[in-house]
């Protein structure tokens, strides 16, 4: 397997050439390299100099010039006998890019014995932004000045508005908080009515820990009291245990707090990017700015500033997806984990790893304590948790609210009609919620428009022709798509297998189809469709977020994207369309996931003044699992989950 560099430095007067010191009495030193290789490689040194572990030099490899690290030798291994002319020399030391903490060079080393991976690859996500071993970039942004255009359409009048103060904005700032795509501000720039200007250096903006945090109910103030017990001193993970809106974030916020307060850095890490944003708003609200973010809607050049700042100690709060736990914090006061039992937090290509459990690794290695937070904890957690490894907070009412009442609807006595897929009695609690002016949700946790599409002439079958899935149709794309490997095709008009035309038909729903119906149904109420391969880019997910919060969407229909950490203050109903569809899979963990998942979602309403109610659809009502749904017994479901596994 061909490796590609990862990055190749030009000369620069700040890095000092290693080759320029006298040469005798040689020094080796072990330098590991971000390339699936099994084990660092040794380097001449010439006597005189000096590295530790943790420095960036660049060495040859081959014909190419790499950017690796020392890594430091075990303390019972002798250095290599080998002859001088036998090894090559570094090249270069590199003077003006932070070196890894030695805790960052630990953490490479088990996760790689973990994992079984290489440690160069291990390495390689922790030197994934490039941008931060290159002199920074100038950066530009752009400022009103023009009059409004001539042509002022509402998202321009929004870009307007957002930008009235004068300020010079970065173009994606703009553009999310305007709720627009970038286009439009570019537009605006062509006509004149805004224009570029050169950007200050970034900077981790300062926290202001004085500032008056949220009340907390009693029930939130004593588990916050007992957290800050928990995270005052070393290593140790607590289980935050706390149903869907009773506070979990307000909570380790007084952990953060904490641990920022004593000069620490602190990571929160979140499954999905689409957390983010509420999360920014609460953070700002509650320590007077946001925190750096470290994710893939990052732009490569931010990326490059954040890893900087992270290793120089100046970024004192991040929050990111899973892989900025490899990011190099030299003084990490803490790391929580929300919604600890995702699924996003497991990675399956390259370096296979859980990022939950490496939190906890990384919180041991270097002292850090570590929260795990979630309304659904894995069964995982929570046997530790029984075990005495975690120590338990729960969290057992709503913060101001009820939970919402939950019921399931037998489609066997309560079928749709022909060629539907909502219930009458579904549909009906959907007008009665558009009738109050309160906000509906329609889970179904699959893309596209229908899984199958087939031919009811000769029966044929699409299937991708790399992996053997059965393509889906995305009629908003006018193709077919396979969801394993990413490979799509137009949707023909004619079977490619017998020739028949008009005889191609799409079997079962995906929430495009589900849109369908409910234009059908509902033509006067506002609708938005959240899915991940329907969102262009963090800015226009986050515009459309913002848009559920202040009620200028009637109807959500979503996959799971929408299903945990959302607050929809006008939320009043959930509708689950298909609550079997995790439950046929052949996973033994199927059921606690469906569970985790039905839980999490029908968690969104009610979380405010307004009641919530959550209805799912099932062919099977006796089900372990929509039982539990039901009842709200989730103890007794979870120690049925953990008896079986035993």
């Amino acid at each position: 397997m061909n490796e590609r560099p990862l990055t190749r430095l030009k000369t620069d007067p700040k890095k000092t050439d290693a080759r320029t010191a006298p040469e005798t009495a040689p020094v080796t030193v072990s330098v590991l390299l971000p390339l699936a290789l099994p084990a660092p490689y040794d380097y001449l040194l010439p006597e005189g100099r000096h590295v530790e572990p943790g420095r960036f030099v660049v060495v040859p490899l081959g014909p190419v010039e790499y950017l690796g690290v020392v890594w430091p030798r075990p303390e019972d291994t002798p250095p290599p006998k080998i002859k001088r002319e036998k090894l090559r020399e570094i090249i270069e030391l590199v003077d003006d890019v932070p070196p890894l903490p030695r805790v960052s060079l630990d953490f490479a080393d088990w996760v790689a014995r973990y994992t079984l991976s290489s440690p160069g690859m291990v390495l390689r996500m922790m030197m994934s932004s490039g941008r931060a071993f290159a002199p920074p970039a100038p950066r530009y942004g752009v400022r009103l000045v023009g009059a409004a255009p001539s042509r002022l359409t509402p998202a321009r009048a929004r870009v307007l508005d957002a930008a009235g103060n004068g300020l010079i904005w970065v173009k994606s700032s703009l553009a999310e908080a305007a709720g627009v795509s970038p286009g439009v501000i570019d537009g605006l720039v062509d006509s004149g009515t805004l224009i570029t200007e050169p950007l200050p250096d970034w900077h981790a903006a300062p926290l202001d820990l004085s500032r008056e945090r949220a009340k907390l109910s009693e029930e939130q103030a004593e588990a916050a009291s007992e957290l800050l017990a928990n995270t005052s001193d070393g290593f140790v993970v607590s289980l935050l245990d706390g149903v869907t809106g009773s506070g979990k974030t307000e909570v380790y916020f007084e952990a953060i707090a904490a641990a920022l307060a004593r000069g620490k850095q602190a990571l929160v890490l979140m499954p999905e990017i689409a957390l983010t944003a509420q999360f920014l708003a609460r953070c700002e609200e509650r320590f007077g700015a946001g925190p750096a973010e470290w994710h893939s809607g990052v732009s490569a050049p931010m990326r490059g500033r954040v890893w900087r700042a992270v290793a120089e100690n100046k970024a004192k709060l991040v929050v990111g997806a899973r892989s900025a736990l490899f990011l190099p914090f030299p003084d990490l006061g803490l790391i929580v984990v929300d919604e600890e039992h995702d699924q996003g937090y497991k990675q399956e290509e390259r370096v296979a790893y859980q990022a939950r459990d490496m939190a906890v690794l990384r919180g041991a290695l270097g002292h850090s304590p570590v929260v795990l937070s979630s309304a659904t904890p894995s069964i995982e957690s929570l046997v530790n948790a029984d075990q005495g490894r975690y120590r338990h907070i729960r969290l057992a009412e709503r913060y101001q609210a009820g939970l919402p009442d939950i019921a399931a609807i037998d489609m066997r006595t309560a079928p749709p009609e022909r060629g539907r897929w909502l219930s009458p009695v579904l549909v009906d609690a959907i007008a009665e919620t558009l009738r109050r002016g309160e906000q509906a949700l329609l889970f179904l946790n699959r893309r596209g428009y229908a899984p199958v599409t087939l031919c009811r002439n000769c029966g044929f079958r699409f299937e991708c022709p790399n992996c053997s899935a059965w393509l889906v149709e995305h009629r908003f794309r006018h193709r077919l798509e396979c969801h394993h490997c990413g490979r799509f095709a137009a949707l023909p008009e004619i079977c490619p297998n017998c020739g028949a035309e008009d005889s191609l038909v799409p079997c079962g729903p995906g929430i495009e189809r589900i849109a369908e119906e409910i234009a059908e149904r509902f033509p006067e109420a506002r609708r938005v469709l959240l899915s991940s391969d329907l969102t262009p880019s963090i800015s226009d997910l986050r515009g459309t977020l913002r848009e559920i919060e202040d009620r200028e969407v009637d109807i959500v229909i979503g996959t799971q994207l929408v299903a945990k950490g959302h607050h929809f203050p006008g939320l009043a109903l959930v509708g689950v369309v298909d609550a079997d569809l995790g439950l046929a899979q052949a996973d033994p963990r199927a059921a606690e996931r469906t569970f985790q998942l039905m839980h999490q979602v029908t968690g969104r309403a009610g979380r405010e003044a307004i009641p919530g109610r959550g209805l799912i659809q099932t062919y099977m009502p006796e089900h372990p699992v929509i039982q539990a749904l039901v009842s709200g017994d989730r103890d007794a479901f979870l120690a049925r989950e953990i008896a079986a596994r035993k």
